[in-house]
């Protein structure tokens, strides 16, 4: 607990860029989080260096990354938001959790698998061990929970047993953080594959509506979506194309499934389109609004930065003190 609040850890990679299914998945779901927890939110540029990053693209994105928090609508006054990589903390507690991770742990992990398929002129270190920074990133502020996709809760069930195992040796030192089951954000699809998620790293720039995207590419993706051959306007799994577009304007407009169907009930696939471009840029425009402000207010941005690693660095370093005492480290002169 901070200043009497539970404690919340979550980031996302400065890498691709954000989609509404970033945002309606998880970034729209901070926002609220942030008044009932401690919250801190990493870009986490640290991990995205497992795969090959040009150098200025990732600072760019890094930062972009860093305002699209804020333009989101996160308070950076009370949410603490910064750099990963401006934590030193995150590196130096990685270590030391590599010495109580077993080799077995990480051979289990199939994001490792994963990623080493699609990168296998780069299979480094960094990528088996990717999994141990990130129990760093969530032990190090105590977080008692971590809101998590699928893909990653066997990265945090990881976490939660090197902890377990930590604290069996040394004592109370870490919190053991829970997944996060408030409720749970929209689940998003490509709009040219509903079988698959909406990715920031897709290959084909009409499958993912971007978080920066104008209103007119919102609009001509969207009525470029993929639906069916049926005609008939219904809230079904045998549809996932129909289905994924009723989800986006539910989570756009606040509505449940069935008043989408009824309200276009008798219309047709070219009318919701249209309506599920028009939900979604007006659910984007404060945030674009908000976005250029932050672009055009560089030395505030710069000043957020700073004090935001400031604070992370101190939360951090009292944790990481403790456990560098813990497994007998000489005391640091004063």
């Amino acid at each position: 607990m901070l200043d009497g609040k539970k404690v919340l850890f979550s980031g996302m990679q400065a890498t691709g860029n954000l989609t509404i299914g970033n945002y309606l998945g998880a970034l729209k779901n901070w926002v609220k989080l942030s008044d009932e927890y401690m919250c801190f939110y990493g870009v986490v540029d640290m991990h995205s260096i497992t795969v090959r990053q040009d150098p200025a693209e990732l600072r760019k994105r890094a930062r972009s990354l860093m305002m699209l928090y804020i333009a989101a609508g996160l308070n950076p006054e009370e949410a603490c938001i910064y750099y990963q990589s401006h934590v030193s903390a995150h590196a130096e507690l990685a270590w030391i959790l590599n010495c109580f991770t077993y080799m077995g742990e990480l051979n289990r992990m199939t994001q490792f698998k994963d990623k080493s398929a699609k990168h296998a002129d780069n299979i480094n270190a960094g990528l088996f061990t990717y999994p141990v920074l990130m129990a760093a990133d969530i032990l190090l502020y105590q977080a008692d929970v971590v809101p998590v996709g699928i893909d990653q809760s066997q990265h945090l069930e990881l976490t939660r047993d090197i902890a377990i195992r930590f604290n069996n040796i040394y004592g109370d030192v870490f919190t053991i953080p829970d997944i996060y089951l408030g409720k749970a954000g929209a689940k998003i699809m490509s709009l040219q594959d509903p079988t698959k998620k909406m990715s920031k790293s897709d290959e084909n720039p009409n499958a993912s509506i971007y978080l920066m995207d104008d209103e007119d590419t919102v609009m001509r993706k969207c009525k470029r979506a993929v639906t069916d051959s049926e005609g008939i306007i219904m809230y079904r799994d045998e549809q996932p194309g129909l289905k994924n577009l009723i989800d986006i304007y539910c989570a756009c407009k606040d509505v449940t499934p069935d008043e989408v169907v009824k309200e276009f009930d008798g219309q047709g696939y070219g009318v919701l389109k249209e309506a599920v471009g028009n939900a979604v840029n007006d659910l984007l425009r404060p945030l674009h609004d908000n976005y250029k402000k932050l672009e055009q207010d560089k030395a505030y941005v710069d000043q957020l930065i700073k004090n935001n690693a400031e604070k992370a660095s101190y939360y951090a370093n009292k944790t990481l003190r403790k456990v560098q005492k813990k497994v007998g480290f000489p005391e640091r002169p004063r």
